[in-house]
């Protein structure tokens, strides 16, 4: 599946994104990093832009298909923009970082990524932040805070031992240790491995079949399951049970069960 039928958003905010390629088909938007000379390298301009981006998705978009532009997915914090600041200064840096990827996880619709070449840094953490992850057979994964004499800042810590463990990200953090595609999906850094070029076509793929869910279901699974996974027992069942009923009662979940009970619904997909 290629992005021919996409028409690149030509007006207002999310056209003026000139680090972003951004094209909607129906109700799957695409938005591209686009900085392929800095292997989509995060600067402060790109984090903006992609806060500005997911904020401003138009209403009838459903899903979304993140991926970057060349030969890597983002290779992490451009350090070249990298600058002395003071303890406020580094606080405010690492919440603007919050602040955007936090619109990927927890903003109106669901993220798959498509990863190739580099997911490093900065990269792997917006990796992190999305729902679905495709990682082509060229995709690479690395944590390199700890050789540069840093740490990672936009919400690694909180999303990647979340998938992968605790004891796992300090191996790759204090080793500098690098896991391939493959070892990335055994891990849980991605849930699917495509053959280089596929990955794109993959997720436009998941994206319209994800589009097509109930929005109040897409939504609970963003929003409420990986707070319940916090949560004690006895709490998560109770704001399940809370979830449940607000997801169930609402016109549309009405409809689809109907459709189900009277043969009009799908089949349910596989694979």
């Amino acid at each position: 599946m290629s992005t021919s039928s996409f028409t690149p958003v030509s007006s207002g905010t999310l056209a003026a994104l000139d680090l972003l390629q951004v094209s909607v088909d129906g109700a799957v938007a695409h938005i591209r990093l686009n900085r392929p000379a800095k292997r989509n390298a995060l600067s402060d301009p790109l984090i903006q832009q992609l806060h500005t981006a997911f904020v401003n998705l138009p209403q009838a978009v459903g899903a979304v298909v993140l991926s970057g532009e060349g030969e890597h997915f983002c290779a992490g914090l451009d350090l070249s923009e990298l600058v002395e600041r003071d303890v406020i200064g580094g606080v405010l840096h690492s919440r603007m970082w919050h602040a955007a990827f936090d619109q990927v996880q927890f903003g109106r619709v669901p993220v798959i990524a498509v990863l190739h070449g580099a997911v490093v840094g900065g990269g792997l953490e917006l990796a992190a932040a999305c729902h679905v992850r495709v990682a082509e057979a060229s995709a690479y994964f690395g944590l390199p805070e700890g050789q540069r004499g840093l740490f990672v800042g936009g919400g690694g810590s909180a999303r990647i031992p979340r998938l992968i463990g605790v004891a796992r990200m300090s191996d790759m953090m204090l080793t500098g240790r690098v896991i391939d595609a493959e070892q990335g999906v055994q891990a849980g850094l991605a849930q699917y491995l495509v053959p280089d070029g596929e990955g794109l076509a993959h997720g436009i793929a998941l994206a319209r079949r994800i589009a097509t869910n109930a929005p109040m279901s897409n939504f609970a699974v963003m929003h409420a399951l990986p707070r319940i996974a916090d949560q004690s027992q006895s709490e998560g069942l109770f704001t399940e049970s809370l979830m449940a009923a607000v997801a169930e009662s609402t016109p549309d979940a009405q409809e689809r069960l109907r459709a189900f009970l009277d043969k009009r619904a799908g089949k349910v997909l596989k694979g």
